[in-house]
């Protein structure tokens, strides 16, 4: 049970993350069609990675019609015009690969990892998908199905797996981010064919992705299979990103959740704070493993290890472009009340609010984040998705080497004043998520 809501939050964390590795060396330019191309060579093992990144999110879609960007991850798999329905991961197989793809808030990412000998197979997909794919009713009654039927498991029922939903529909009112990625399941059954394929010709342009080829191959071939499988997609129409606003909240927004799925009751708390290129935001990335990365982390020691009171405890800033939510959450031992722990989390985010964090805690602080930045790059598909966020998120593919800087700059005055501005009680949903019995 204590590994539960961990579980269901990372189904929802629907952001990569923002502390890259060590140098990355990377080439980049634009097709005449406004693909971005990003070329990242590593000769070490004979293995390449083909990904897509398209700037559609669910922020894309409008009410009444959720869960397109989402649905169009599955759809896409259908097959096209030269690849007959059911195919496309079988081919991907018999090269020796493996691919996937998935979706957030603000961008849908497609890849194929690959031996280095099979790179034109994975262009020659993805050119498909994006230029000819086949979107029929067969495939779209098809993939209606599995959706629902990850819907049924991701969510409906999977412990806490309506976590982010309660979350995100109080903290958002105005804001796409207020319902999820995977959207309404009646949205969805009752859009029409037509529907559909007006999305995919918005969003599924050229000018609205980027291609990312990292690992073993020649550049000078590579840039030559690109320009063939690619050149010829059409360039589709300029795409605005939505710009809406939220007014702030200034008193508590105080509910309870009931879930049937659940035993232990969990105290849950948000906080709407900036997205994730402020620099607000990076600051908020420190408090987070202040209070809960690792075991000697101030939320674990105090209520985990030394008090006994919680059997799992944690604080974390859910990053996405327009908006983050910074979240806290805790599951009670020993019948520890909900308040109670609410309390000892308060407690904690006040300490970091009216002191400083001391040098010998800020200097290990600092270690951790130079750790991370030099283990989270290890295979070229991390390295793909990074660049691709780099460059989706930021319009700085530059940002995978730099980013660490950000981080070198950020003060002691910063991380107290950044938590004074953004984690007020009178600035948060606080929920009760409570079992229901299934009677």
């Amino acid at each position: 049970m204590k590994k539960r809501l961990i579980g269901a939050i990372a189904l929802f964390w629907g952001f990569s993350s923002s502390i890259y590795a060590q140098k990355v060396e990377f080439t980049e330019y634009d097709l005449d069609n406004g693909l971005h191309v990003i070329l990242h060579k590593d000769n070490s093992a004979p293995v390449v990675t083909v990904s897509v990144m398209y700037h559609v999110g669910s922020k894309n879609e409008v009410v009444g019609r959720t869960g397109f960007a989402h649905f169009f991850e599955h759809l896409l798999f259908e097959g096209s015009d030269n690849i007959k329905r059911g195919e496309f991961m079988k081919i991907v197989s018999q090269a020796g690969g493996q691919n996937n793809a998935n979706t957030t808030q603000d961008r849908t990412y497609y890849y194929e990892v690959l031996p280095s000998n099979e790179l034109e197979t994975g262009l020659w997909l993805e050119s498909e998908r994006m230029f000819h794919p086949v979107i029929n009713d067969i495939g779209v009654k098809t993939q209606n199905e599995v959706v629902k039927e990850e819907k049924r498991l991701r969510v409906d029922n999977q412990p806490y797996g309506r976590f982010a939903e309660e979350v995100f529909k109080r903290l958002f009112t105005n804001h796409p981010y207020h319902w999820q990625t995977i959207g309404s399941m009646a949205d969805l059954d009752a859009a029409k064919l037509d529907e559909f394929k007006a999305f995919f010709k918005k969003f599924y342009a050229p000018n609205n992705a980027c291609l990312i080829i990292a690992g073993d191959f020649e550049t000078e071939k590579t840039k030559k299979l690109i320009n063939a499988y690619f050149s010829a997609v059409p360039k589709g129409t300029a795409i605005m990103q939505p710009q809406v606003t939220e007014a702030p909240i200034s008193k508590p927004i105080i509910d309870s959740v009931y879930d049937a799925n659940i035993q232990l009751p969990a105290i849950i708390t948000a906080y709407r704070v900036p997205g994730m290129k402020t620099r607000d935001s990076y600051v908020l990335n420190m408090i987070s493993t202040i209070l809960s990365e690792g075991g000697s982390s101030r939320l674990y020691k105090k209520m985990v290890d030394d008090k006994k009171n919680a059997l799992q405890v944690g604080a974390f800033n859910y990053s996405l472009e327009d908006y983050g939510a910074y979240i806290t959450y805790a599951l009670p031992n020993n019948n520890t009340s909900l308040n109670d722990l609410l309390k000892d989390i308060d407690e904690e985010v006040k300490k970091i609010q009216n002191e400083l964090v001391s040098e010998r805690d800020f200097e290990k602080l600092r270690n951790i984040m130079e750790n991370n930045f030099v283990s989270a790059n290890k295979g070229v598909e991390g390295i793909a998705n990074n660049l691709a966020d780099a460059y989706t998120f930021h319009k700085n593919t530059n940002l995978i080497n730099t980013e660490i800087d950000i981080y070198r700059s950020i003060t002691r005055e910063e991380i107290r004043d950044v938590a004074k501005k953004y984690l007020s009680p009178n600035q948060r949903v606080l929920l009760y998520y409570l079992p229901k019995s299934t009677q």
